[in-house]
C-alpha cells in the first residue's frame, strides 16, 4: 500500500531523503515543498562564487525541482511554504508565497528539513542599514555578489569569526577589497582551541585582514556605513557581512507542539523521530548528541543532514537504523592554509571535567627532500587511563584534510590512541613520509600513555618559570635568535650529558627544544639520571604562538629610511627555504646573511607560514631591517636588508 510521504525543506536533508525514499519504494506518494526558489544547491559552495572562485552560478545546483521530478518522481512544490503541520488529523497546510493561495494536503509521514538560519542580533541601527547582508541561500549570494559588482565597495567588515565569517573575508579581500573581521570572542574559529586558531588569525593577518577579537558592534551609523564599537572605536565600512552564528528553523515545529532542546533545535530519538513518531526532522534545525560524551548539541555541518536523511528513508522502510551522534569532524580552506578538527577540543574537555592529556606535533606533510613540502601543526587529545581518543585539530598548507580524516575514523571505529602508531598508510615521497604524521601522534601519546615522558603545556610554561621552575632550552644558539622561552637556561642537547654538573637535583625541571622532539630525547636522558622533569608539549613553536608579544601579533608599522626606499647600493639575493620545516628556514637565513655586506638584501620563500613571525622576531634580535613580508603562490616571502634601518619596518604585501 501506497504512504503520502511530506518532505518540507529540501537543501541537503531533504534531497537525500526524497532521494533514498524513491530508491526504496516506487509506489509511495512522495512530495517535497521548499519554501525559495531552489530545492538543491551546493550552499557550501556560495562564498566561493561571491569570490570568484566559482564562476559559472549554474554549477551551484545539485538538482533541479524539473530533474528531481524527471529523475525520481516526485512531487516538487517550490516557493510553497508549510505554514502549519495539523497532526490530529494528519495534514499539512501551506501557501503559495507569490499568489498568497493556500492548500491542503493529507500525509502519513513528514520529514522536517527547515534547516538553520542566520542569526540577527538585536543592535540599534542595524535594520537601517542598506549594505548588509547574511548569507544562506541562492538569493542571498545573487544580492551580496550584485552590490559588489556593481557598487564596487572598498571595504568589508565581516562580524563573526566562524566558518562562514573567514571564507566571506577570504574570497572579499581576493575580489581585492580590505577586510576587517570583529569577533568578541577571544579566537576565531570556536572548534579549534586557542593555540591552533591563532595560526589561522596569524595567517589571516599575513593576507591582509584586520582581526579584532573581543570586540563587538554597539551599533550602527550612516545606513550601515559607520559602525559604533564596543570599545568606543568608530568603523568606517562600506560592506557588512553579518556572520554571528545560527539558530535553527524552529518555528513550524514549536507551533506544532513538538519538543523543542538544546538552544530551540527539534529533539529526535535515535531513529531521527520527533515527539510526534510519525513526524521525523533531519539537518540544521535538530539536536544531536555528541558522540563521545553524550551531551546535547548542535551541529549544522552537510555530512550530519545528508546521512539523517538517508537513514530516516531506511527506518520509514522498515530498517533498524540508529544515529549515534557527531563528531563535528570539520574543514576550512583561509587562504594558503587548511585547518580541520574532529571530536572533542580541550575546551570542551575541561568544561566536562573529565581526564585527558594533550600531545602537539609539527610534522611536514610530506617527505622533506621531495618539493614543496610544509608543516603541519597537529594536535590530538585522549584518555591517560584507557587510551580513547577524544579529539584532533590540525592546521598547514597541504595534507590537513586526510590526516583529520584518518582519526576520525579511528574515533569511529574505537582505537585506542596507541592504535595510531599501528595504522598502515599509503607512502611515497610526494604524499607522506615513512612515518606518517598520524603514527608521529600516536607514537608520542604512547610515550606519555607508557610513562616514558611527562610533558608540560604551552599555558603552564609561564607560571612554572614564575614559581621557581627550571627551564633548559636544548636548541643550537642560531636558533635562539627567532626567540626564546623568558628565563629559560641553555644547554644544547649535544652538550648535555657533559654538563650535567650545572643542573640542580633540587628543583622541578623542565625541558625545550623548537617541536619537542628533542626535548623528549633530553627527557629521557635526564631522567634515566634521577632528575624530576617534564617536556614542553610541541616545543618552542606550539608555546610562541600564544607567548605575549609587544607587538601584540600585529606585524610593525613605520617608514623605511630614503637609503632602503630606493634600494640605492643594494643588491638581491634569492634564497630559497622551502621544503624545510621550522627552525631550518631560519638557519639557512642566518648562514646567508653572514655572507652579505651590509645593505645587501635576501628575499626568502619558505612554505613554513611559522616562518613569518619567526622571521620578524630574528630581524628584530639580530639588528637586521626586515623590509617586506607577504604571501605570493602559497608561500611565505620575506626581504631582509642586512644591518638596522633608522626606523624599521614592514610593508605587508
Amino acid at each position: 500500500m501506497s504512504r503520502k510521504i511530506v518532505i518540507i525543506g529540501g537543501v541537503a536533508g531533504g534531497a537525500s531523503a526524497a532521494a533514498r525514499l524513491r530508491r526504496w519504494n516506487e509506489e509511495d506518494e512522495i512530495m517535497m515543498f521548499e519554501r525559495g526558489e531552489h530545492v538543491s544547491f551546493a550552499n557550501c559552495g556560495l562564498p566561493y562564487y561571491i569570490g570568484g572562485t566559482i564562476h559559472a552560478r549554474e554549477k551551484l545546483f545539485l538538482q533541479t525541482p524539473q530533474g528531481i521530478r524527471e529523475r525520481f518522481n516526485i512531487d516538487v512544490r517550490v516557493l510553497t511554504e508549510v505554514i502549519e503541520i495539523d497532526r490530529e488529523q494528519k495534514l499539512i497546510r501551506f501557501r503559495d508565497v507569490i499568489t498568497g493561495i493556500m492548500g491542503e494536503q493529507p500525509y502519513d509521514l513528514v520529514v522536517l528539513s527547515p534547516g538553520a538560519k542566520p542569526m540577527i542580533p538585536d543592535i540599534p541601527g542595524l535594520n537601517e542599514a542598506t549594505n548588509l547582508f547574511t548569507l544562506r541561500n541562492i538569493p542571498d549570494t545573487d544580492v551580496i555578489k550584485a552590490y559588489v559588482d556593481e557598487k564596487h565597495p572598498r571595504h568589508a567588515t565581516v562580524i563573526g569569526g566562524g566558518f562562514i565569517g573567514l571564507e566571506m573575508a577570504e574570497n572579499l579581500r581576493e575580489r581585492g577589497l580590505a577586510v576587517t573581521i570583529i569577533d568578541q570572542g577571544e579566537q576565531l574559529l570556536n572548534p579549534l582551541d586557542p593555540e591552533m586558531a591563532k595560526l589561522v588569525e596569524q595567517h589571516m593577518k599575513l593576507n591582509g585582514v584586520e582581526v579584532r577579537l573581543k570586540e563587538g558592534v554597539a551599533a550602527f551609523a550612516a545606513q550601515g556605513t559607520r559602525l559604533l564599537l564596543a570599545s568606543g572605536g568608530v568603523l568606517q565600512t562600506d560592506l557588512v557581512i553579518l556572520a554571528i552564528g545560527v539558530v535553527p528553523e524552529n518555528e513550524l515545529a514549536k507551533q506544532s507542539g513538538m519538543e523543542l532542546g538544546f538552544r530551540g533545535a527539534i529533539q529526535v530519538n535515535a531513529q531521527l523521530q520527533t515527539s510526534d513518531p510519525a513526524i521525523y526532522a533531519v539537518g540544521d534545525a535538530i539536536q544531536v548528541k555528541d558522540r563521545n560524551h553524550g551531551f546535547a548539541t548542535m551541529v549544522s555541518l552537510a555530512w550530519g543532514a545528508n546521512r539523517q536523511g538517508r537513514l530516516v528513508a531506511d527506518h520509514m522502510n522498515g530498517q533498524a537504523i540508529s544515529y549515534d551522534g557527531a563528531l563535528g569532524t570539520s574543514v576550512i580552506k583561509t587562504f594558503s592554509l587548511t585547518a580541520a578538527s574532529t571530536g572533542n577540543n580541550e575546551k570542551t574537555l575541561l568544561r566536562l571535567g573529565v581526564p585527558y592529556k594533550a600531545v602537539h606535533i609539527h610534522p611536514a606533510s610530506h617527505a622533506g627532500y621531495y618539493p614543496g613540502a610544509s608543516p603541519i601543526s597537529m594536535k590530538l587529545l585522549f584518555n591517560p587511563e584507557t587510551g580513547m581518543i577524544y579529539g584532533a585539530q590540525a592546521v598547514g598548507v597541504d595534507g590537513v584534510d586526510k590526516r583529520i580524516d584518518v582519526i576520525a575514523t579511528a574515533i569511529r571505529g574505537h582505537l585506542e590512541v596507541r592504535e595510531l602508531a599501528d595504522i598502515e598508510l599509503a607512502y611515497a615521497p610526494p604524499y607522506s613520509s615513512a612515518k606518517d604524521p598520524v603514527n608521529m601522534a600516536g607514537y608520542v601519546a604512547s610515550n606519555i600513555m607508557d610513562g616514558l615522558v611527562q610533558t608540560m603545556q604551552w599555558h603552564e610554561v609561564d607560571d612554572f618559570y614564575r614559581t621557581g621552575g627550571v627551564i633548559i632550552d636544548v636548541r643550537d644558539e642560531v636558533e635562539l635568535q627567532a626567540g626564546v622561552i623568558p628565563g629559560s637556561i641553555h644547554i644544547p642537547l649535544a652538550e648535555l650529558r657533559g654538563r650535567m654538573s650545572e643542573i640542580p637535583h633540587d628543583q622541578e625541571m623542565a625541558v625545550s627544544c623548537q617541536v619537542g622532539l628533542r626535548g623528549y630525547i633530553a627527557a629521557r636522558m635526564l631522567t634515566q639520571y634521577g632528575y624530576q622533569v617534564r617536556n614542553v608539549d610541541g616545543g618552542y613553536k606550539t608555546y610562541s604562538v600564544m607567548a605575549e608579544r609587544d607587538s601584540d601579533s600585529d606585524l610593525p608599522g613605520g617608514e623605511l629610511d630614503e637609503e632602503a626606499k630606493d634600494g640605492s647600493g643594494t643588491e638581491l639575493t634569492l634564497l630559497d627555504a622551502c621544503g624545510l620545516q621550522c627552525p631550518g628556514p631560519i638557519l639557512k637565513v642566518y648562514e646567508a646573511v653572514k655572507a652579505l655586506e651590509e645593505g645587501q638584501k635576501l628575499e626568502v620563500t619558505a612554505t613554513d607560514f611559522g616562518f613569518a613571525r619567526d622571521i620578524e622576531a630574528w630581524c628584530l634580535k639580530t639588528g637586521n631591517t626586515l623590509e617586506s613580508l607577504g604571501v605570493s603562490q602559497d608561500k611565505v616571502k620575506a626581504v631582509v636588508r642586512k644591518g638596522y634601518s633608522k626606523s624599521p619596518a614592514v610593508n605587508s604585501q
